[in-house]
Formats: structure tokens, C-alpha cells, sequence
């Protein structure tokens, strides 16, 4: 053993979450490597579809999005680096239109006055301003929307590389196509891990392995109710009609969400997501059926794209858990963290609970915004998270 390979924190998994977590801890002088099994970005943040808004049902999940959103729109100013080599998330505002079903308008409403007392700059607008924002989307089954009109997407890869590259800057080290194979435990206290290049050791060892953390939970002795969900997603050229952009949208009324990307269209759906399958099967191709299905959908919203014609389309994995939030802090043995389970949603709070975890792991509780209920140790406890309007499930 020599003592290069002696860190003070190991993070397994190299997409945007483990990538967060790298530069806020390297911020804070502390000798960190990211261990990543094949390349940066390679599992569900590269499939991320991206999008940067607040509306949710959780305060704390709102809290997190408002945190990360100051990053996306100042980055040079909250990641910095060398100006001349620093890269960026590449966040484009569009505006984000949140869509409910009758049924969840008076939820609409709650939510976004939960919302505004943190601070999020959202509105509660008619179906007239729908169409006003976005005269291409039919808009005859909407009685109220929550628009955000700072918010849009950006590019998970671009912002994974973004973080390390600034983590980097700081100490940091990155090691590809490096898996994990066991984790070294002795008197319950994490010592290390084996890998494929050999062993790393470190008294902090945080999982941020996504749709693979299950197995690493594993390897540490823990038994918690995580699994795997896949998740498709297709790229529709738009017809010219339409314009050369839109807004931003989750519409729960057709379990669909959508975004633009130059004269595209990206497209994903929240049902008919499969549970419990390997993370490595393939995911160059979307499922059989799913495209008919997107096609269907975005047409019910937007009834000239008709005249669209099919880019691509691919699928992506990531972590789910019961409740559909994440798990976050110690479990396990001593040094052991959790930072994963995010459950399809978790990049646009990617750059606050970075900075949150790391102050969960070197001054004992998180200050920015409190974590503990993301608590791996409450599915055992019977506390899932919910908040207190919340929406369907939308994962079917």
C-alpha cells in the first residue's frame, strides 16, 4: 500500500452527484478521490433529460432546487475557476410551465405559496397565458399553471464535468474505469475499498453510485429498499410552425414531460418505467412501444407536431427507493455515507446537496439545508417522505 492511494474521502461513482460532492468537499481542503467503473457522467446523468426548475411537492426538495438553482445561473460566481479553462453547465432559460389534472389544482395552488415563502420566483397563470408563453400547446384541459419564468435546463454532462474540473482545480483527483469490488471494513469502521486498480483507502467512503448503489450498499453490509427503474426518453424535430423554442414543461395531466434543445424537442414520459432490471442492459435504444406512445402524448399537447419527424431515442437508469426520494447521510458502517437513490429527478439539485452533504460529513449536519429527512434509516423507521399537498405518484 502506498500512501498515493490514502485519501481522506472516496467517492464511488463519477456522475453529476458524486461530481457536486467532490468540489464542495476538495472547497474545504479535503484530499478526495472519485472512483467512477467506466466514465464520467456514464449511467443516469448522462441520460438526464436535464431540466432546472423548483416545483415540487417536499419544502425540502424546493429548498434544494432553489439552492442549486443560484448555481446554474452564476456559476463562475458560486463554482469559479481559472476563466480561461473553466467549463459551465450550459443552463438555457426557457421558463417551466408545471401542468396538473383538475383534481390537483388546489395542490398547485398550496405548493406554490410553499414555494414563494422560500423564495422561488413562481406564478399561478391561466390557460390564456399558457397559450401566450407557447401558442402552439392546446391548452382547453388547463385551469391553472405554476409558471417559473427563470427556469429552463441544462446539460448534465457539461455540468458533471463542470464540477470536476473545478474539484480538480482544488486537489481533487478523478480515476476511470476503476470499479469498485469491496469495501474494507475492520472494528465497524470503513477502511477502504478494493477495486479494479487496486486499493484506495479513507475513513469516509460516500456511494454515489446511482442505479448501481444498491450493490455497493451491499458490499458494506446494508440491507435497504433500493432498486433500479429505467427511464426513456426521445429527441422530435420540430415542425417550423412552432418556433424556434418553448418553454419548459411537466404535464401531469398527460404523465409527460418536455423541453426544447436547439430545433428539438425532448421527450419523456412518467409511466410505463420499469422496475428491478440490470442497469447494464442496453440502453442505446428506447423500449418497444415507447416512442408510439411519446409520439401520442406530445401531440395531445402540442397538435402540430403532427408534422414532426423522430430524431432518436434511448434509455437511461437510475436508483429508486420507496418513497421516491433519496437517501442521504451515514449508514451502516462507521464512514460510510449514502448519496443516491434520487429516483429520476436528481440533477437539478445536484449542486446544493453537494454542498449540504459535505457539510453533513465534515461538521456533522448539514446547515444549508437540512438532510435528515432523506435519512437512509427511515424506511426502517416507517417515515417515508411526503409532503403535505402532494401529487400522485408518477412513477406507474
Amino acid at each position: 500500500m502506498t500512501t498515493a492511494n490514502n485519501y481522506d474521502a472516496i467517492i464511488i461513482g463519477a456522475g453529476v452527484h458524486g461530481a457536486s460532492l467532490a468540489f464542495h468537499l476538495a472547497r474545504r481542503g479535503v484530499k478526495v478521490v472519485l472512483l467512477e467503473k467506466k466514465f464520467v457522467a456514464a449511467g443516469a446523468t448522462g441520460r438526464s433529460s436535464g431540466l432546472v426548475r423548483m416545483h415540487y411537492d417536499v419544502k425540502e426538495d424546493c429548498e434544494l432546487a432553489w439552492g442549486s438553482f443560484q448555481y446554474f445561473r452564476n456559476w463562475k460566481e458560486t463554482v469559479g475557476g481559472d476563466t480561461a479553462t473553466s467549463l459551465s453547465p450550459g443552463f438555457t432559460r426557457t421558463g417551466f410551465i408545471q401542468l396538473v389534472g383538475r383534481e390537483d389544482v388546489d395542490k398547485l395552488k398550496a405548493n406554490a405559496a410553499m414555494q414563494k415563502e422560500i423564495g422561488i420566483p413562481v406564478l399561478l397563470i391561466q390557460a390564456e397565458d399558457v397559450r401566450r408563453l407557447a401558442p402552439s400547446f392546446f391548452t382547453e384541459d388547463i385551469e391553472l399553471a405554476a409558471y417559473e419564468p427563470e427556469s429552463g435546463y441544462a446539460m448534465p454532462t457539461d455540468t458533471t464535468n463542470a464540477f470536476i474540473h473545478a474539484a480538480r482545480e482544488k486537489g481533487a483527483q478523478l480515476i476511470q474505469d476503476c470499479a469498485v469490488t469491496g469495501i474494507v471494513i475492520s472494528g465497524g469502521k470503513v477502511k477502504g475499498v478494493q477495486t479494479t486498480q487496486g486499493r484506495f483507502d479513507a475513513p469516509v467512503i460516500v456511494n454515489a453510485a446511482g442505479a448501481w448503489a444498491g450493490k455497493v450498499n451491499e458490499m458494506a453490509g446494508l440491507e435497504l429498499p433500493y432498486d433500479t427503474w429505467r427511464h426513456d426518453t426521445m429527441f422530435v424535430a420540430r415542425p417550423q410552425p412552432i418556433g424556434p423554442s418553448h418553454p419548459t414543461v411537466i404535464d401531469f395531466a398527460n404523465e409527460m414531460y418536455f423541453r426544447p434543445e436547439g430545433n428539438l424537442t425532448m421527450v419523456g414520459l412518467e409511466d410505463g418505467n420499469p422496475l428491478g432490471e440490470s442497469p447494464d442492459n442496453d440502453t442505446d435504444h428506447a423500449k418497444k412501444g415507447f416512442v408510439e406512445r411519446g409520439i401520442e402524448r406530445i401531440c395531445k399537447r402540442i397538435p402540430s407536431m403532427e408534422n414532426g419527424a423522430l430524431h432518436s431515442a434511448h434509455g437511461g437508469y437510475d436508483g429508486i427507493t420507496p418513497d421516491q426520494h433519496p437517501m442521504l447521510g451515514a449508514a451502516g458502517p462507521e464512514g460510510f455515507t449514502l448519496d443516491c437513490g434520487f429516483s429520476g429527478t436528481g440533477f437539478k439539485t445536484s449542486p446544493a446537496v453537494g454542498l449540504c452533504m459535505s457539510e453533513l460529513i465534515l461538521d456533522g449536519k448539514s446547515k444549508t439545508v437540512d438532510l435528515s429527512i432523506y435519512r437512509p434509516q427511515r424506511f426502517a423507521e416507517g417515515k417515508h417522505i411526503t409532503g403535505e399537498h402532494p401529487y400522485s405518484s408518477i412513477w406507474k
